[in-house]
């Protein structure tokens, strides 16, 4: 079982070359607060609350999106071998200082990132 703490960020994809004006609307015409920082794949990152709110460019005509939710989790190696043991496939990224993390996808393709911060 996965015991879920809270929800830590929504990942939402804009068209290659958008990255500007998402900053314009979400921190000038929103007033979102910008998390500043190099982050995965050229992500803005921005606080939304207790969640944050992450917006990377993709090619939405390309392949299956990147687009996701992420869960806070209270234990990710038992989180990842009950993954496991239910035959879902786990796959990884890129490493971010002080949390570790790993993703699969539901049967319709829809992907999910897992959380444990004070790793790495």
């Amino acid at each position: 079982m996965i015991d879920f703490k809270r929800i830590d960020h929504v990942l939402i994809c804009i068209p290659p070359n958008s990255r500007e004006a998402a900053r314009e609307f979400y921190a000038g015409q929103l007033g979102l607060r910008e998390i500043p920082g190099e982050h995965p794949n050229g992500a803005l990152w921005f606080e939304t609350g207790d969640a944050e709110l992450h917006i990377r460019e993709e090619d939405l005509a390309v392949g299956i999106s990147g687009r996701h939710a992420a869960f806070e989790v209270m234990d990710l190696p038992t989180a990842k071998k009950f993954l496991a043991d239910q035959g879902i496939e786990i796959a990884f990224s890129t490493a971010i200082e002080g949390r570790d993390r790993c993703f699969f996808r539901d049967p319709w393709g829809n992907r999910f990132e897992l959380i444990e911060f004070g790793k790495r």
